[in-house]
């Protein structure tokens, strides 16, 4: 144990030395440990130091099929020895012609053409790409603007940044490109005019989408970006009858729809594509995370055949690709991990599960920190308040002792691996693998219960 240990401490304070981490505050690791997670198994992850943590994140919103699956790495190590790489720049290889034929088949429509990309940010990337190209081919020079939602994520590229609406995260690279707009998001808990009223509250939400189109002009905008449920803020869903409004708003002014499902689709919410959970068809899909449950990188853009026809003819080409986009392991995982998610019913039993996993989360609403609890199959957001009655929010120091200070290393150390996050406002994101069960649910509620109870005496 006593050599474990010296190797962990060599571990991480070579990570501090070298490994920069993402979206990470370097300083806090100056004088602490570096966390090192070094196996997992089922829906399970376990640090250099052997103890066990609960994944309540997927990873990322990633690892759908559950840890330590042999079949996946097997599927990738016969893809390497087979054909380890060959790029898609006007060739194909057979596993990527596969997979791009299983997605055709999953997605609504005519949704039949698949860019591929090596992750999420891209995927959003080329769908505005497309977007503003797809225009100019078809006559309509101008429509190169889209719209997006407040506090929305939608990537790190500088146009996938633009697209994002989370002022934080894009100050510090402005300019970003230009023409992207946002409109109000969601968030039912926070809209007073409309909160006893889900419809109406849908259409007045939907309706900010047609104002923003019509004061830009209809004629300069390309696409509208959407997640079926908004990751950033907590998880916010769609009211009744929401997607089906944008959708006219969208064909009447002769905008895209795109549906970004980096994070909703292979069963986060319980269909392979998001947009089915809610009945709607997008002109684009973007995704990622979950098509290999992580277990190589992947990312695509679905496209319909009527974005595509413009490009399939005389010398039109879309001058836009990435060297691993498509990788040949990364597709054949992807085939596998679709085989996993279908053979053992996975879909099904998000559907058949996402109520326990709501109302076992809803208990938590007996505390008085505990303001709303919101989401849709295996992907929820608990915001925390001050006060329940007035829904008054945490202060800017409130979050930092807190939510930063605090709970996001006390729910680790209590052993559940979760995001605590304040872009909006602060709350706790739970996303655990779909093969999650009642136990694992209860396990992350009494958890949460404990560590959630200390941080309400610190407020």
């Amino acid at each position: 144990m006593g050599n474990s240990i010296a190797v962990s401490k060599d571990l991480s304070r070579t990570a501090y030395d070298h490994l920069w981490m993402h979206f990470a505050r370097m300083s806090s690791y100056e004088h602490a440990p570096v966390p090192t997670i070094v196996r997992g198994e089922g829906a399970y992850v376990f640090d250099d130091a052997g103890k066990r943590y609960l994944d309540g994140l997927a990873g990322l919103f990633v690892v759908q099929a559950g840890h330590g699956r042999a079949e996946l790495a097997e599927a990738a190590a016969k893809q390497a020895r087979e054909l380890a790489f060959f790029p898609i720049w006007s060739y194909a290889h057979p596993k990527a012609v596969e997979l791009a034929e299983r997605l055709a088949g999953h997605a609504p429509g005519d949704l039949n053409k698949v860019f591929f990309t090596t992750g999420g940010g891209e995927a959003v990337e080329t769908a505005w790409k497309l977007a503003k190209q797809y225009h100019k081919l078809t006559g309509n020079h101008t429509k190169y603007k889209v719209i997006s939602r407040a506090v929305a994520y939608h990537g790190t590229p500088q146009g996938a940044l633009s697209i994002t609406g989370l002022p934080a995260l894009k100050a510090p690279f402005e300019p970003l490109v230009p023409g992207a707009h946002k409109v109000p998001n969601t968030n039912i808990y926070r809209a007073p005019l409309y909160g006893d009223d889900p419809v109406a509250f849908g259409r007045w939400a939907a309706d900010q989408i047609e104002q923003e189109i019509l004061f830009e002009g209809p004629e300069t905008v390309a696409a509208v970006f959407l997640e079926p449920v908004q990751n950033a803020g907590g998880c916010f869903p769609p009211p009744p009858g929401y997607f089906e409004r944008v959708r006219e708003i969208c064909d009447r002014h002769g905008v895209l729809l795109v549906s970004d499902e980096v994070i909703c689709a292979f069963g986060r919410l319980g269909t392979v594509f998001a947009c089915d959970k809610f009945g709607y068809v997008p002109d684009i899909i973007t995704c990622a995370k979950g098509m290999t449950s992580g277990y190589s990188p992947i990312g695509a853009a679905v496209i319909s055949d009527r974005l595509a026809e413009p490009f399939f003819h005389a010398d039109n080409t879309f001058l836009h690709g990435y060297t691993f986009g498509g990788h040949p392991v990364s597709a054949a995982v992807g085939l596998a991990n679709l085989d996993i998610l279908e053979r053992e019913g996975l879909y099904q039993h998000v559907l058949d599960q996402e109520g326990a996993f709501r109302g076992t989360l809803e208990k938590l609403l007996d505390l008085p920190i505990v303001g709303d609890v919101r989401g849709d199959g295996f992907f929820y957001g608990i915001e925390l308040v001050k006060d329940k009655a007035t829904k008054e929010t945490f202060t800017d120091e409130e979050c930092e002792r807190v939510l930063y200070g605090f709970l996001s290393g006390a729910l680790f150390d209590a052993g559940l691996y979760c995001r605590a996050d304040d872009r909006g406002d602060p709350v706790v994101q739970l996303a655990p693998p779909l093969i999650a069960d009642q136990a694992v649910f209860d396990e992350i509620e009494q958890i949460l219960r404990g560590v959630l109870t200390e941080a309400w005496a610190k407020l």
